[in-house]
């Protein structure tokens, strides 16, 4: 997990948009679990604001108001979030911060592995 956290680190340290074909491939789920992973790796609380800024920041076509895609738009985590405490993939809450449990940190690793990969098409 610790080449993992470098990795993470170095990737959003730039504040990297990845490309838009590779993570809607992902699926909102994903996106959210490693924006998560992002905040924790750089020693950040993950608050639903920070998450939202997070999601919005790394991948904004999907967290984006569809007809104003420069705004983010919150409600896209709602059911998301609801669905990955439930699948007990994160711990937390809108009111206080979110992490994940082992379970999601062992999920997470395909996402990292997904997007950090070279483009191979």
């Amino acid at each position: 997990m610790r080449y993992d956290n470098i990795m993470i680190r170095k990737l959003t340290k730039k504040k990297k948009v990845f490309d838009e074909e590779v993570y809607r491939k992902l699926g909102v789920n994903n996106l959210i679990l490693f924006s998560i992973y992002s905040l924790i790796s750089k020693k950040k609380k993950c608050t639903f604001e920070e998450l939202m800024k997070e999601c919005f920041t790394l991948f904004p076509k999907v967290f984006s108001f569809s007809r104003f895609s420069q705004w983010p738009d919150a409600r896209k985590l709602d059911r998301p979030l609801r669905f990955l405490r439930k699948r007990k993939l994160i711990e937390g809450d809108p009111k206080t911060s979110f992490s994940l449990t082992k379970l999601g940190e062992n999920s997470v690793k395909d996402v990292v592995r997904f997007l950090t990969q070279k483009k191979l098409w």
